[in-house]
C-alpha cells in the first residue's frame, strides 16, 4: 500500500480508503490518526507511536532530541540510531540518500496521521531494509480547513506553541503550519528546542489530474546530557557525567564529561516536494520529486569530536498501479524510485566545548536506486496471494579533502579533567573509499479475509541495506580524556588512526511472517510474529567509555518477535487498549559473543491505556508504559538495565466547538528509572551507560479552533 491517495485526492472518501486497505494488507502495518496523540503536554515522538507494536521507541533526553527508534532490530545498535528505517514526509524522504537520517525532524504534531510499514511492506514506498518506513502524512486544506491554535507547556520548562490555517476554493485548496517548541529539561544540561513551519497547496488540474507541492523547514537543537552510571541514577537522575575518576591509579565509572565537553546538536534541513497523480478509471500514474538541504553540527564528547554535515539530496519517484474501484489493493503496481545526494563533512577538535582545530574533511556522496513490482491476485475464494520483487543500487564515496600531513590531537589529565596536556598529532591515513552495493529482494505473501472484519495472512520476503556513511566513516582511537587518535592521552607522540573506514557489506535478512487482525463485537485485535535470519548485520560498536570503535558485519544474528495490539470496548463509556512487544535478538555461535541477546533490545514491551468517557465533551486516560523484563546494554550480556513501570494520567474537556482543554500527569509516582542506554560491545559494571527517564511533570494546555 503506497501513501499517494491520502496525499493528492481531496475527498474524504480516499481517506476511508486508506484506512480499509490497512485492515487488508499482508504484513505488519498501522494507522495512527492526530486524534490519537495531538492533545498532549509534551507531543514527542516517542509518545505518538508509543501504542504502535513492532515499534520501539526509547526516550534519550525527554525533549525533541534523538529518540533511539527501531523496528525490528534494525539499526539498533547506532547510539544515536540513524538508520534502519525509512522516515517519509508525505511520501518523500526525510533520510539522505545514503539512508541516515535525524530522526528530530520528524514532528508528529504536524502529522495528520502517521503510517506504519513494517518490514517487507515499505518494499513498495522504497524501502527494503528490515525495519520498514513511517510516513507522516500532512492535512490538508481540505481535511482540516479553518485555523487552529495549540499552547501548552508545565514542568521541566517545557512550553510549546503550534498552528495552522487551511482553505479550501473550488479546485485548490492550501495549509499552511507552524510548532515551536522549547524545554529547558529535566537534567542539569538539557535543553532543547525546535521550529519548524510547513505548507502544502494541492490543485485540480483536471477532473483525473491533481498535484500538490509541499515545503517545509525545520531548525532543531539540543543537549547531549548524556549517560550516568547506574549507581549515579538512581542516586540523582538529574545529574550529568563529569567523566572516569582516577582513584589510587585506577580509572573508575568510564564515560564521557559532559560538563567540561557540552555535547550538543544543532541541526537543520529544508524540503520541498511535489507529487502529482493522474487516474485513468482503474489506471494511476504518480510522479513525484523532492529535495532537502540538511545543515547538521553535532558536538561529540572529545573521543569524537565535533562533526559538521552541510548538504542537499534529491528524490524522484514514478509509480504506476492498476487498480479496479471494487478492489481495496492494487492487482498490479509498480515503483521505480532514485536518490541522489552529496555532502561535505569537516571533523574539528573539542576543546572544553568549543570547536577546535579541523582534523578531518570528507566529501560524500551517495545515491539509491529502489525498483518494485507486486500484484495482489485474487486466486480462490477469499484468498489473494501478493508476490513482490525489489531491487537496489546502492553507491557510497567518499573523497578525503584533508590536505595537511597530520592530524591534530587533544587531550586532559585523566587525574585532573580540566587540565590540558600538551598538543599532539598523528600521521593523516587517507579515508577515501568507493563502495558499490546491489540486491534483489522477493517477497511472497497469502492473506485469506473470511468475512469483511478479519485478514489472515502469512509471508516471506527478503532484505537488503547497504550501510550509510556513518557506519563507513567513523572516528576511532579516543578516550573520555582524549580525541580521535589518541588512545593514551599522555602520550601525544602515539601513532594511531583518527578514523576507521571498514569495508562493510550490506545487511541483509530472510523473514517469515504471519498475522491476523480483525474486529469483532467490542473487541478489536492485530497480531503479527516474525522471524529472520539474518545476514552481516551492521553493529556499531562502542567500548566501555562509549567512545566510537566503528562498525562491523556481524556473522550471523536471528530477529524474533511478535507485535499485538488489542482494543475492548467495555462499556458505552469505558474503553481499553494495549500494545505489546516482543524482542528476543541473538547472535549464532558468534566465536565472542556465542548465542548472547543484541544489546539495547527490551525483550518485552507493554503500553496499556484505559480511557473514560465521563461526559460527551469531558474524557480521562490513564496508562501505564512498562519494561517488565531487564534489558541488556552490551552484547556480551554482562551489564543491564532495569525493568519498570511508569503511569502517566491525562484529561482533556471541550468547552465549546472552539475551545479545549487538556491537562496531563507523567510519571505520576515519579519512578526513577532508565528510559534507554547507551548499546556497547563489552561493558563494566560501573559504565555510564544509563540515560534517565524524566521525573514526575505536569503539563496543561488550550487549543482552539475556528
Amino acid at each position: 500500500m503506497a501513501p499517494e491517495p491520502a496525499l493528492t485526492n481531496l475527498s474524504e472518501q480516499a481517506a476511508d480508503k486508506v484506512r480499509n486497505r490497512f485492515t487488508v494488507l499482508p504484513g505488519g502495518v498501522a494507522l495512527v490518526p492526530q486524534q490519537d496523540y495531538a492533545n498532549a503536554g509534551n507531543p514527542t515522538l516517542a509518545a505518538a507511536l508509543s501504542g504502535v507494536p513492532g515499534v520501539v521507541v526509547q526516550s534519550f533526553f525527554g525533549g525533541n532530541d534523538q529518540p533511539r527508534i527501531q523496528i525490528r532490530g534494525s539499526g539498533l545498535q547506532q547510539n544515536p540510531v540513524e538508520r534502519g528505517v525509512l522516515v517519509l514526509f508525505n511520501g518523500l524522504p526525510i533520510n539522505r540518500a545514503d539512508g541516515s537520517y535525524i530522526v528530530g525532524f520528524a514532528n508528529p504534531r504536524q502529522a495528520e496521521s502517521l503510517e506504519v510499514y513494517r518490514g517487507y511492506m515499505a518494499n513498495r514506498l522504497g524501502a527494503t531494509v528490515l525495519g520498514g518506513a513511517i510516513n507522516f502524512v500532512s492535512p490538508t486544506g481540505s481535511t482540516q480547513p479553518g485555523s487552529q491554535l495549540t499552547v501548552s507547556g508545565g514542568s521541566f520548562g517545557q512550553i510549546n506553541t503550534s498552528g495552522q490555517t487551511g482553505f479550501k476554493k473550488d479546485n485548490a485548496d492550501g495549509l499552511l503550519q507552524f510548532d515551536t517548541g522549547h524545554r529547558s529539561g529535566f537534567r542539569d544540561y538539557n535543553s532543547s528546542e525546535r521550529v519548524s513551519v510547513n505548507g502544502n497547496v494541492g490543485v485540480a488540474l483536471s477532473e483525473n489530474v491533481r498535484t500538490r507541492v509541499f515545503m517545509g523547514y525545520t531548525d532543531l537543537g539540543f543537549d547531549v546530557a548524556g549517560p550516568l552510571t547506574k549507581n549515579a541514577l538512581y542516586a540523582n537522575p538529574r545529574q550529568v557525567a563529569t567523566g572516569p575518576t582516577v582513584n589510587a591509579g585506577t580509572s573508575i565509572n568510564p564515560g564521557p564529561n559532559v560538563v567540561r565537553d557540552k555535547p550538543r546538536r544543532d541541526a537543520s534541513q529544508f524540503l520541498v516536494g511535489n507529487r502529482t497523480t493522474a487516474t485513468f478509471d482503474a489506471h494511476l500514474i504518480d510522479v513525484a520529486f523532492g529535495y532537502t538541504y540538511t545543515d547538521d553540527t553535532f558536538r561529540f564528547p572529545i573521543s569524537s569530536g565535533v562533526r559538521t554535515t552541510k548538504g542537499g539530496d534529491f528524490t524522484g519517484l514514478l509509480r504506476y498501479a492498476y487498480n479496479p474501484v471494487d478492489a481495496l489493493l492494487p492487482l498490479f503496481e509498480t515503483t521505480a524510485q532514485y536518490t541522489v545526494g552529496s555532502a561535505d563533512r569537516g571533523n574539528f577538535l573539542n576543546q572544553g566545548g568549543q570547536t577546535g582545530a579541523q582534523f578531518g574533511a570528507s566529501e560524500l556522496r551517495a545515491q539509491t536506486l529502489a525498483l518494485f513490482a507486486g500484484a495482489n491476485l485474487p486466486v480462490w475464494q477469499q484468498f489473494v496471494l501478493s508476490p513482490g520483487i525489489s531491487y537496489a543500487y546502492a553507491t557510497r564515496d567518499n573523497d578525503d579533502q584533508y590536505s595537511l600531513a597530520r592530524r591534530s590531537t587533544i587531550a586532559y589529565s585523566p587525574a585532573s579533567p580540566a587540565t590540558l596536556l600538551p598538543n599532539g598529532s598523528v600521521p593523516t591515513q587517507d579515508t577515501s573509499y568507493s563502495r558499490r552495493y546491489s540486491g534483489w529482494s522477493p517477497s511472497l505473501a497469502l492473506s485469506y479475509r473470511p468475512d469483511a472484519l478479519q485478514t489472515f495472512f502469512i509471508a516471506g520476503s527478503h532484505s537488503f541495506e547497504p550501510p550509510t556513511h556513518d557506519d563507513l566513516i567513523a572516528t576511532v582511537n579516543g578516550t573520555p580524556n582524549s580525541s580521535p587518535g589518541r588512545p593514551n592521552p599522555a602520550n601525544p607522540a602515539f601513532v594511531s588512526a583518527a578514523f576507521a573506514t571498514p569495508n562493510l557489506k550490506a545487511q541483509t535478512a530472510n523473514t517469515v511472517e504471519g498475522g491476523w487482525r480483525g474486529r469483532a463485537d467490542r473487541f478489536s485485535w492485530d497480531v503479527v510474529t516474525y522471524y529472520s535470519w539474518v545476514d552481516n548485520e551492521l553493529l556499531s560498536l562502542r567500548d566501555v567509555t562509549g567512545a566510537s570503535l566503528g562498525a562491523i558485519n556481524a556473522d550471523r544474528t536471528t530477529h524474533f518477535g511478535v507485535e499485538l495490539g488489542a482494543g475492548v470496548k467495555i462499556t458505552e463509556r469505558l474503553s481499553g487498549r494495549i500494545a505489546y512487544t516482543y524482542q528476543d535478538f541473538r547472535f549464532v555461535d558468534d566465536s565472542l559473543r556465542g548465542n548472547n541477546r543484541l544489546g539495547g533490545a527490551p525483550p518485552h514491551l507493554i503500553y496499556a491505556q484505559l480511557q473514560f468517557q465521563a461526559t460527551d465533551a469531558w474524557k480521562m486516560q490513564s496508562a501505564v508504559r512498562w519494561s517488565p523484563a531487564k534489558v541488556p546494554v552490551d552484547n556480551m550480556n554482562t551489564l543491564y538495565a532495569d525493568a519498570y513501570a511508569v503511569v502517566d494520567l491525562r484529561s482533556e474537556y471541550q468547552i465549546d466547538k472552539h475551545f479545549r482543554v487538556f491537562g496531563e500527569v507523567t510519571n505520576l509516582f515519579n519512578k526513577t528509572y532508565a528510559s534507554s542506554t547507551l548499546v556497547v560491545d563489552q561493558a563494566r559494571a560501573d559504565q555510564a551507560a544509563f540515560l534517565p527517564g524524566d521525573g514526575r511533570g505536569f503539563y496543561a494546555g488550550i487549543k482552539a479552533t475556528f
